[in-house]
């Protein structure tokens, strides 16, 4: 269902990203946003179960301008490895570059959202609320909403977090909450990454749970 592209940063820079096209005319667009680990068999996953699901979804691989091709599992070693790219990199580099990937849809005349995972989960808040255009954001325990939640979101939001993510704690959405009260969030009786099947803190009903609601919300604002 995949294949691969190149897309061009607004400052020239190109880095690689995975297409997944649906078989019918398309609902509208979606940029799926990695976590520390690359655009891996699980993002690769991921979009292509957005395509499923009626979606051009493009997930960019934000870490090329650190290491090319960069993508790993969920070993303690890969949380180290993927921390120390993460680390490298400029968060203003991810946001062109998730830019790049919201135009190369736009392209083809169709509405955009965003969702992210862990890092992404970030990412497409800062999405919401630095890029033009997009329709609406999902986002799956972002660890850094907090420390950027006086921006202000230019289109709907959806927040999910684990209740017992010992790396998002609970004022961490109190924060969230305090600047943004009317933007849905929803804690499940999980951890952090609970979305991922390949983690060891999946938790299938909540991540079933959460992407109904996230699909069921793309539905309201993208199509």
């Amino acid at each position: 269902m995949g294949e691969t592209l190149t897309l061009t940063a607004e400052d020239g820079f190109k880095l690689s990203a995975y297409r997944a096209t649906p078989s019918g005319k398309p609902r509208g667009g979606l940029v799926v946003v990695q976590e520390i680990f690359g655009v891996n068999h699980h993002i690769r996953n991921v979009t292509d179960g957005f395509a499923a699901d009626g979606y051009v979804a493009i997930a960019p691989a934000l870490f090329d301008r650190v290491e090319r091709g960069f993508e790993t599992g969920y070993e303690p070693a890969d949380i180290e490895r993927g921390r120390a790219v993460r680390g490298k990199l400029q968060i203003d580099h991810a946001v062109m570059d998730v830019r790049a990937a919201v135009k190369e849809l736009q392209k083809a005349g169709l509405k955009v959202g965003v969702v992210g995972y862990c890092f992404g989960g970030t990412i497409a808040w800062l999405a919401a609320t630095r890029i033009d255009g997009v329709a609406a954001a999902a986002s799956f325990y972002g660890g850094g909403v907090a420390d950027t939640a006086g921006e202000q979101p230019k289109c709907p939001v959806i927040f999910h977090f684990g209740e017992t993510d010992q790396s998002i704690p609970k004022d961490h959405w109190d924060r969230i909450k305090a600047q943004h009260p009317k933007i849905p969030m929803h804690i499940y009786p999980a951890g952090h990454g609970f979305a991922c099947d390949e983690r060891g803190s999946f938790h299938p009903e909540s991540a079933k749970l959460a992407r109904q609601r996230t699909i069921d919300f793309f539905r309201q604002h993208v199509g």
